[in-house]
């Protein structure tokens, strides 16, 4: 069994954090750098978790305890395909988005902003309600 060495995990959540932050702007393209960034962390923490380099596993070849896992190389292979699936589609989101509306940037929808107000309407009338219940309960 190996571990992880202390510089790989401080370059992980580097990558994680860094990341993250940017998958929570609002530029499609920071989320789409945010994306990238992603995966290629993920696909880092695939290769740290496998282990260090050995033989190829094939029967004959070498001994099994010479030989390495597959598994976290065909997960990342497929971390890769769909981390590149993601960035093409955002990039073509990023360019819808930049040749309709002239910016990159994701607003806020019409709809959520009016169900918001209209909650705040409704929380307010409920408090009105509340106070009035009360002068009438204290006369």
């Amino acid at each position: 069994m190996t571990t992880i060495n202390l510089t790989m995990a401080l370059v992980l959540a580097v990558l994680y954090s860094v990341g993250f932050y940017l998958l929570m702007q609002r530029s499609l393209m920071r989320i789409l750098l945010g994306t990238v960034i992603l995966g290629h962390a993920s696909n880092l923490l695939l290769q740290v978790a496998g282990g260090p380099p050995g033989r190829a596993p094939m029967l004959g070849e070498a001994r099994p305890e010479d030989m390495t896992d597959p598994l976290p190389q065909a997960m990342a292979l497929t971390a890769i395909v769909i981390t590149f699936a993601l960035t093409t589609f955002l990039l073509a989101l990023a360019y819808r988005s930049w040749s309709l509306l002239g910016d990159d940037e994701v607003r806020d929808d019409v709809e959520d902003r009016r169900i918001q107000r209209l909650e705040r309407q409704l929380a307010e009338s409920e408090e009105d309600a509340e106070e009035e219940f009360g002068k009438e309960a204290t006369q």
